[in-house]
């Protein structure tokens, strides 16, 4: 697999989201151990994890346990959010939590310093700065590589990166073919030469680990793409992804060996967006024009004026 940068550091250029690993509806530990390892046959060096993916409250760091001892990948993971038990999430941005949690991550980890420790999400009740406090303590303490941020705006991204300068290497929000509203994050973030790591990367292709009952749309571009090419929907849109900026990393989940050896082979369509990386079928490549809506997806020549076909109108 083809990688890209993440701070200093070479990366898979798609990585495992290993959260579906340890909440509700997770595998059994054979088959989550498994998985993991099918990603790191696959080319996988990044898989991201949090201290609250677990799905017991007496069960903290449950996925970062699953992780404890891999070898030849990086480990990303989060703190600043909770999970009491009864399926909500809680936010705990503060110094005095984050400390701790980093300290717990370590532990579980088993390793002396964590790659990339991320903000999992800013709390309304703790100024920001105090929270990037504590990152920056971290860091120069020697027990975090590398700083990143979750669930942030394009204002909080420049002044992590004010406070913080380059140590802030990596972003991940929400964004896929059903939720594009952090397009202003992705294109600060390929400005700032930062990694932007989509999670839920395949939202309105794939259901997550996060939805709920739903339908989901079965004749989209992306599908239609899918079976020109004769692969799945998922790697379409993986591929997609890739194919928006050279600073994008998608962090697919998956509960079966089978889903991420098929993300994993998103590269293989060829719709990278770096030196280099167009190197598959561009005839079938969707082509994104921007926009938060549905429409925003066209075949290359829809996207120049056309039909599809080649014809202009």
């Amino acid at each position: 697999m083809r990688t890209r940068k993440l701070g200093e550091v070479e990366v898979s250029a798609i990585g495992l989201g290993a959260m579906p690993l340890s909440i509700e509806g997770r595998p059994d530990r054979e088959r989550a151990l498994a998985t993991i390892h099918a990603a790191l046959d696959a080319g996988v060096t990044l898989i991201d994890t949090a201290d609250s993916y677990h799905w017991h409250p007496d069960e903290v760091g449950h996925n970062e346990e699953l992780l404890a001892g891999l070898k030849g990948v990086l480990i990303a993971t989060k703190g600043g959010r909770g999970r009491p038990g009864d399926g909500s999430w809680t936010v705990d941005a503060s110094p005095e939590h984050l400390k701790r949690a980093c300290e717990g991550s370590l532990r579980r980890l088993r390793v002396d310093v964590i790659d990339l420790y991320q903000l999992h999400k800013p709390d309304p009740a703790v100024p920001f700065e105090d929270s990037l406090g504590a990152l920056a303590e971290l860091h120069a303490e020697g027990k975090i590589r590398a700083i990143g941020l979750s669930n942030v705006d394009t204002a909080q991204i420049l002044r992590a990166r004010e406070l913080l300068g380059p140590t802030v290497v990596s972003v991940q929000n929400e964004f896929s073919p059903r939720v594009r509203t952090s397009e202003p994050e992705l294109r600060l973030c390929a400005e700032l030469g930062i990694a932007f790591l989509p999670w839920s990367p395949l939202g309105g292709i794939s259901r997550s680990s996060l939805d709920g009952p739903s339908e989901l749309a079965g004749d989209t571009e992306f599908h239609r793409v899918a079976r020109d090419l004769g692969v799945s929907p998922q790697r379409v849109c993986l591929a997609w992804l890739l194919s928006l900026s050279p600073t994008v990393i998608p962090i697919p989940g998956a509960s079966r060996p089978e889903s991420i050896r098929d993300s994993a082979a998103a590269w293989e369509l060829g719709w990278g967006s770096g030196p280099d990386e167009t190197i598959g079928d561009q005839e079938h490549r969707p082509v994104w024009t921007g926009g938060s809506g549905g429409g925003g997806l066209r075949h290359p020549g829809e996207a120049r004026g056309g039909d599809g076909n080649g014809q202009t109108r």
